[in-house]
C-alpha cells in the first residue's frame, strides 16, 4: 500500500494504543486491500480466540482519501477496544453485544456498529487536535 497510507497508519495505531490499549498486549495485522465487492470500507477479525481476544486482523479499502482513511482505521480500533474490554464477543459462532445474541440484527441496528459510528467522530477529533499539538 501507498508510504502515506502505511505512516498514517502506524501513527493512528500508535495513538490509539498509547490512549486505550497500553495495558493490554495486543497483536494487529492491517491488511490493505480492495473491499468495495463485499461493500465494505473496513473489516475487524478476532484471529485468536473467543474468550479473551488479544490478536485482531483489521482490514481497510485501500485508496482512500485521508480523511476517510483515519475514520475508518479508528472505527475498527474500536470494534478491538470493544473485543478487548469484553463488551463485543462471539460465542460459538454467534455474534454477541454485553452477553445478548444479537446475530438476527441487521448491520444498522447492531449496537457496536452503533456505537463505534458514534465514537469515530470523536477518535477523529481527538486524532487531529493530537496531531496538531
Amino acid at each position: 500500500f501507498p508510504s502515506h497510507d502505511r505512516r498514517l497508519c502506524e501513527s493512528i495505531i500508535s495513538w490509539f494504543d498509547d490512549k486505550y490499549l497500553k495495558r493490554f498486549k495486543v497483536e494487529l495485522e492491517v491488511l490493505h486491500r480492495g473491499l468495495r465487492r463485499e461493500e465494505a470500507m473496513g473489516w475487524c477479525s478476532v484471529q485468536d480466540c473467543d474468550w479473551r481476544p488479544r490478536s485482531f486482523l483489521i482490514e481497510i479499502q485501500s485508496n482512500l482519501d485521508f480523511d476517510a482513511y483515519a475514520r475508518v482505521i479508528l472505527h475498527e480500533m474500536h470494534h478491538v477496544f470493544q473485543h478487548i474490554q469484553g463488551d463485543l464477543r462471539d460465542k460459538r459462532g454467534i455474534r454477541c453485544w454485553k452477553g445478548i445474541d444479537c446475530s438476527m440484527l441487521d448491520y444498522e441496528d447492531m449496537p457496536w456498529e452503533q456505537e463505534a459510528y458514534r465514537r469515530e467522530q470523536e477518535l477523529y477529533e481527538e486524532y487531529m487536535a493530537f496531531m496538531s499539538t
